[in-house]
């Protein structure tokens, strides 16, 4: 189903607004979770699902679907967002960010076409991190949802950045494997 969301993308390059409210109405209940489970702020969070939407637009003539699919596409770009606007607070009023309260970011209603089909691809992401050793699932969380650098990982965890590094490489290998569907 990865086509649909691929042909408004090429609309939304051709200028349709139309195909961009379908494509907001699509993905914004996918990534807006996510991005609240990383700015933790509610108003933080609708700012920055803004700023992925606006460079979705903006960025539709470059997207390369032999890349991923659009979720992925928006995932990364949400995620990214996020982590960025994290980095900003923490720059400005040079504090640590709280912990992660996995209890505000509850997963919403899936009531968007292919609800099935993202729930599916969650319990699979999740499923391949719980088979990964905790060591490398523990440097993937914290890059992936406390928006940690590597380094920032290497003095929370008290190891050298390179076994963080390698950590993280394996770690992205061995998921990549486990959740690869054939082509």
């Amino acid at each position: 189903m990865a086509t649909i969301g691929a042909d408004l993308v090429r609309q939304m390059a051709a200028g349709d607004r139309d195909a961009f409210s379908v494509f907001y109405d699509r993905y914004a209940p996918v990534v807006f979770p996510l991005i609240l489970r990383i700015v933790r702020e509610r108003a933080d969070a609708s700012d920055v699902l803004q700023e992925v939407f606006w460079e979705a637009w903006r960025d539709a003539p470059g997207y390369d679907a032999s890349r991923g699919t659009p979720e992925a596409w928006m995932v990364m770009r949400a995620r990214t967002r996020a982590i960025d606007r994290i980095r900003s607070t923490r720059r400005r009023s040079e504090t640590f960010v709280a912990p992660l309260d996995e209890n505000l970011a509850a997963a919403p209603r899936d009531s968007a076409p292919d609800a099935a089909e993202r729930a599916s691809n969650r319990g699979t992401i999740i499923t391949a991190l719980d088979r990964l050793p905790e060591a490398q699932r523990e440097v993937i969380e914290l890059a992936y949802y406390a928006g940690l650098t590597q380094t920032e990982i290497a003095e929370r965890i008290k190891q050298p950045l390179g076994t963080v590094k390698t950590r993280i490489r394996l770690g992205l290998e061995r998921l990549r494997e486990m959740v690869k569907t054939p082509s």
